[in-house]
């Protein structure tokens, strides 16, 4: 098999290929895009070791939880949307579970209101029941062709011989410093005495990486089960976590239809419940066909139209959703024709309309990963998966290397309260035992006649919206290197305003917003982090990329397709 462009830009990466073709080699036809190099690269080893997308994705995820331990890891979870080849599709919710001893006052004060100490965001008290290595398991189990020994080879090598610290690591570290700090197995694991580590600073995880290593041979009950439970249910309830063995050997992996979306002649596959992104997608993309932008439409006039979109889908999104195993969620009425004509009717053309006139319970990050594979026969896995704020809880669990996540500030801790993304719910999305939190994780696959492209984002409560305006560039046939480059903005019902990247907006586009209505606010920094693969269904052939706001890799190769 050739590598292609795994560490390449992708404009010299095109010039490769197009290279190759000129002198007859055969053209890539499968790849992997991920936010980071590394794990790029042991993604593109599982195929190269006769591996499937599935293996390169649990290589791929396994790693970049070791070289991203602010984003994602075993002691997290996410949402995997898995293709195969002969058609069928199915989601991994692979979303954390609250522990048994949870309820819905558990942070408030004996005032019933929000703790000022934020036990939701910071500490053990934060983290729910993690569904990482229970995904790994299964998927290898079910849908692979590796034995998880070897999907997860890189990862413990890079876990035991460490990575370097770069610009991303430095930056978020000293975002969560004073948290990190805190906690020993943090401390002592992710700062240099104590500070920031300088770039080049090599992080090296050898619990992580037992850790790991005892996953790989005993599968789930090496994690949930055993002295890998004991040690991490100890270290949580050291920090102040409410964690037990139960909780952590009762943890139900859970395989869910994928929410399937019919845009003109595309389909679009993505994360039901308990991810809010199925549902606010399939609204944005009804509104839309209820009620299309006008063709003769300016940029303002667009931008407009697909905010106000945005708007009622959040509206939707804060009073109906939750985890589908608590709440009743109304799904048909939610995507039913007509109740989407009156929300996209109700949409003013020439001004905005004030989210509090949509009534609703009263007013997620970037720090999340991505990662998009396809193999030669046709696999296809797109994959979002968490452990919240960067180092997530900020507790490392010094014997087993598992960064506690903060997943539990995903739940409405009360009705109206906005959590660390700014995003409201109600009582739909309250904390209770055994619920997992509403997720704005929306990995997606997209199928047209022309390709099929897997996309996905980090970004908190942006996710939905990145991946809307995304989607709309693919079907529209942009470039993959532009579709994930281009400009965001985002409106999520509260607060009223319209989010936007610097420089998204001309001077003269955000005076023609303000005068319809839109308060705007520049966020000051870029965000996201979009990984893309597709395919071109005509010639087969794989193209990749990586945004350019991270430091990730698209790897293209040319892999032979096994036989029977």
């Amino acid at each position: 098999m050739r590598r292609i462009g795994s560490l390449f830009t992708a404009a010299l990466a095109a010039l490769l290929i197009a290279g190759c073709a000129h002198f007859g080699t055969p053209e890539p036809n499968a790849g992997v895009a991920s936010a980071h190099p590394m794990a790029t690269e042991a993604g593109l080893q599982a195929l190269e070791n006769g591996g499937n997308a599935v293996d390169a994705a649990i290589a791929t995820a396994a790693a970049l939880g070791v070289v991203e331990p602010y984003s994602s890891g075993i002691g997290g979870g996410g949402f995997w949307v898995i293709q195969q080849a002969n058609g069928e599709s199915v989601v991994i919710d692979a979303r954390e579970e609250a522990p048994g001893e949870a309820h819905p006052e558990l942070y408030l004060n004996d005032e019933g209101e929000v703790r000022e100490d934020k036990p939701s965001l910071n500490g053990a008290l934060a983290a729910g029941i993690p569904g990482q290595p229970a995904a790994f398991d299964h998927m290898a189990s079910e849908y692979g062709r590796l034995p998880l020994t070897r999907s997860l080879e890189p990862a413990i090598r890079l876990a035991r011989e460490g990575f370097p610290v770069d610009e991303r690591y430095r930056n978020l570290a000293g975002f969560r410093l004073e948290v990190m700090r805190d906690y020993p197995g943090t401390r002592a694991l992710f700062l240099d005495d104590g500070d920031v580590p300088e770039e080049g600073h090599a992080i090296r995880q050898p619990a992580l990486a037992r850790t790991l290593e005892t996953l790989a041979r005993e599968g789930r009950s090496g994690f949930y089960r055993g002295p890998v439970a004991k040690q991490l249910v100890a270290d949580a309830r050291q920090a102040g976590g409410i964690w037990t063995l139960d909780d952590l050997a009762d943890y139900d992996l859970i395989e869910r239809a994928p929410v399937r979306i019919d845009y003109g002649n595309a389909t679009l596959l993505t994360a039901p419940a308990p991810s809010s992104g199925g549902m606010a997608l399939a609204q944005l993309f009804g509104m839309l066909e209820q009620r299309p932008v006008p063709e003769d439409a300016e940029r303002v006039t667009r931008v407009h139209w697909l905010a106000e979109m945005m708007r009622r889908a959040y509206r939707d999104r804060a009073v109906h959703m939750g985890d589908p195993a608590y709440t009743e969620i109304p799904r048909e009425r939610l995507r039913d024709p007509a109740y989407l004509r009156t929300l996209a009717s109700s949409l003013n053309p020439d001004r905005a309309t004030p989210s509090a006139d949509l009534g609703g319970p009263g007013t997620d990050g970037r720090h999340t990963t991505h990662l998009s594979v396809m193999d030669a026969e046709g696999n296809i896995v797109s994959a979002t998966l968490s452990i919240n704020y960067p180092f997530g809880s900020g507790v490392t669990s010094a014997d087993t290397g598992v960064v506690l996540n903060n997943e539990m500030n995903d739940f409405s801790i009360r009705p109206g309260h906005a959590n660390a993304w700014g995003l409201v719910g109600g009582k739909a999305n309250q904390v209770e035992a055994g619920k997992r939190p509403l997720s704005s994780m929306s990995p997606l696959i997209i199928r047209s006649p022309e390709r099929v492209t897997a996309l996905g984002a980090p970004g908190g409560s942006r996710i939905i919206t990145m991946n809307f305006l995304a989607a709309l560039d693919v079907l529209e046939g942009m470039d993959p290197d532009a579709v994930v480059a281009g400009r965001r903005f985002h409106h999520q019902y509260q607060p009223d305003r319209i989010e936007h990247e610097p420089e998204t907006f001309s001077p003269a586009e955000k005076q023609a917003l303000r005068a319809m209505g839109h308060e705007l606010h520049d966020v000051e920094r870029t965000y996201g982090n979009m990984q893309l693969i597709q395919r071109n269904r005509r010639s087969d052939i794989i193209r990749g990329a990586a945004d350019p706001r991270g430091i990730g890799s698209a790897g293209l190769i040319h892999e032979a397709v096994a036989s029977e």
